[in-house]
């Protein structure tokens, strides 16, 4: 698999709001996006043919711009403000969720050869100093370097090159599991989230508290795409005018932070855009399945 890693790119006030009612890591779409950002500019510099077809990501840092007082129970979110009209009064503004982060992509490509490789990674470096991540700015990144991954050796290398770092990685086979047994969709997102606390008192009168979860790992609710909610048609005033438009609702499953020494398969770790026209999705989703705790 050939693989073009950018390593450790800083990101500085990107959207942590990733969905309508989810707040943290931004969501994959965003990631996604950007890649197809920076493929559609490196194909006008003269690289037609690249494509980027997968996206793994793996996050280093991330400090979630919110507040909480020491004896309270709910956290606020650290706002920006406008300037003072000329009345001396602070103008009203539209709070946004936003995190600092550190993350590193690792990308599947096809379309440049070997030989065409360094002045490739040099544009490539030139472009992404440019663009924006998840509406952040990038601050600084390490050098893009390229790998080929077969065997056994070149994934253990590649892992390695990529601690301390936690992958993200799907985990909608337990939503699944949940809505099968006859939950509804956000009572099987809630149950993989909760924690639940317990008591046990010893016969010295000793009390033992322990906190459990369905299920083990760091398990997160991650915003993963689109859910159509109207016919395709023409709206008005709308950006492209050749393309149909439709109103959406995000997509939100659960997923797994996972350390990178834990990935036995690089499909673990890369992320596909995907669409399922009869239910009108559109989503990134991985090809992995039943993955070992």
């Amino acid at each position: 698999m050939k693989l073009i890693t950018l390593p450790h790119i800083k990101v500085h006030n990107a959207n942590a709001m990733s969905s309508p009612y989810t707040i943290g890591f931004p969501a994959m779409t965003a990631w996604l996006g950007a890649v197809h950002a920076l493929q559609r500019k490196l194909q006008i510099q003269g690289f037609e043919q690249i494509r980027f077809d997968a996206v793994g990501v793996v996050c280093h840092h991330l400090d979630l711009q919110t507040h909480k007082d020491v004896n309270a129970y709910e956290s606020v979110i650290i706002g920006t403000a406008n300037p003072l009209d000329k009345s001396g009064k602070r103008p009203s503004f539209i709070e946004e969720a936003r995190c600092h982060l550190e993350v590193s992509l690792v990308l599947e490509y096809q379309g440049i050869y070997q030989n065409e490789m360094a002045d490739f990674l040099t544009k490539l470096s030139e472009i992404l100093s440019t663009l924006k991540m998840a509406s952040g700015d990038i601050l600084s990144f390490k050098t893009p370097v390229a790998t080929v991954v077969n065997d056994e050796t070149q994934h253990r290398k590649l892992m390695a090159q990529l601690m301390p770092g936690y992958a993200l990685i799907e985990r909608k086979e337990l939503m699944q599991e949940a809505m099968e047994a006859g939950q509804d969709a956000l009572d099987a997102l809630l149950d993989g989230l909760k924690v639940t606390h317990s008591s046990q008192i010893d016969e010295a009168g000793l009390v033992t508290w322990t906190s459990s979860r369905a299920q083990s790992g760091w398990i997160v609710p991650i915003a993963t795409g689109f859910h159509g909610i109207s016919e395709l048609g023409k709206a008005q005033h709308q950006r492209d005018s050749e393309t149909l438009h439709r109103f959406a609702e995000s997509l939100v499953t659960l997923g797994e932070f996972k350390m990178t020494y834990r990935i036995t398969n690089l499909n673990q770790l890369l992320w596909r855009y995907q669409t399922d026209l009869t239910n009108n999705l559109y989503f990134c989703t991985q090809t992995q399945h039943n993955i070992s705790q």
